[in-house]
């Protein structure tokens, strides 16, 4: 029985780079020979989970799923997974595990000593304690997202004054924050180019895991870049870092950037789960082959 998906593609979504992934991950999927069913990208319409899956059959077996689409709330995300775990489907990743890997204040503990140093804010009172002990200048995100796209300056706090502003831009937007802040101590990457927005574009990758196997590596940037290709020993060290990373997360299907500063030295970036993840430039017919296989091993085929 093939690897079922649980897609959220859909021409009626205004294009973006995030739909155009899940679109062309969508038709890769199909054109391996997964069972794809469309699911909506919210609970808009359709309500709640049983009628979001209402059209998918039950497995007569467990059968292992994966969703392609945009972040949940955690909620969307359990009750997906419980409807879809009652059909017999059973997804990658838990919901306690989703969270675990796409929210980074769950994921930080865990992967201490491997990515700067970080704190979380949940109120601005608590602004100057941060600036007291991580020092300044700070990059700021939200626990699911930051607001790079808007460039620099909507992420780096250089003064409390703008440690306060930037963390209230992101607790009002809840689908980034979450409520919660990542003030971390800012580092520099190699890089060349930056965006037309002023963010550097860092020599970064992504790497997605699956039970401490990369089934997945891929620059993290679009485009072509001096930077982009790595040594043997280069790839050695990211898929060393991203193994060990990984490992310490204890969530079987990972999604690990990793980063290289200035001083050539490799740190972790961020962590997600690989249902939500761009691809960025992970060749996507060899990631899906791997999938693939995933669901023959764990089946015993």
């Amino acid at each position: 029985m093939s690897m079922l998906v649980l897609s959220e593609a859909s021409d009626r979504i205004p294009p973006s780079a995030s739909s155009r992934d899940i679109k062309a991950v969508t038709e890769i999927a199909k054109l391996l020979g997964c069972r794809v069913y469309y699911i909506p990208q919210d609970f808009t319409i359709c309500e709640t989970a049983e009628n979001a899956l209402f059209h998918i059959p039950k497995q007569e077996r467990e059968t292992l799923g994966v969703w392609i689409g945009y972040i949940p709330t955690p909620e969307r995300y359990t009750a997906i997974y419980n409807e879809a775990l009652r059909k017999n489907i059973r997804l990658l990743n838990t919901p306690e595990e989703h969270l675990t890997v796409q929210e980074f204040d769950r994921a930080y503990p865990k992967i201490l000593n491997l990515t700067p140093e970080s704190m979380t804010i949940t109120d601005l009172a608590q602004c100057q304690e941060v600036v007291s002990k991580l020092g300044l200048p700070l990059f700021v995100k939200g626990t699911v997202q930051s607001r790079k796209a808007r460039g620099w300056k909507a992420c780096v706090a250089n003064t409390l004054a703008e440690l306060e502003i930037l963390s209230q831009q992101l607790l009002n937007l809840e689908n980034r924050s979450r409520g919660r802040i990542i003030a971390r101590k800012l580092v520099k990457l190699r890089h060349v180019r930056s965006t037309p927005e002023g963010f550097p574009l860092g020599r970064e990758y992504r790497v997605f895991v699956y039970q401490q196997k990369v089934i997945g590596c891929g620059y993290y940037w679009e485009g072509e870049d001096p930077l982009k290709k790595l040594s043997t020993s280069e790839e050695s060290k990211v898929i060393e870092l991203a193994l060990n990373a990984a490992k310490r997360l204890e969530v079987p299907y990972s999604a690990i950037d990793i980063g290289q500063l200035e001083d050539e030295k490799w740190i972790v970036i961020e962590t997600g789960d690989p249902q939500f993840s761009g691809v960025s430039q992970i060749p996507l017919l060899q990631l899906w082959n791997e999938i693939i296989k995933i669901d023959k091993n764990d089946c015993g085929i």
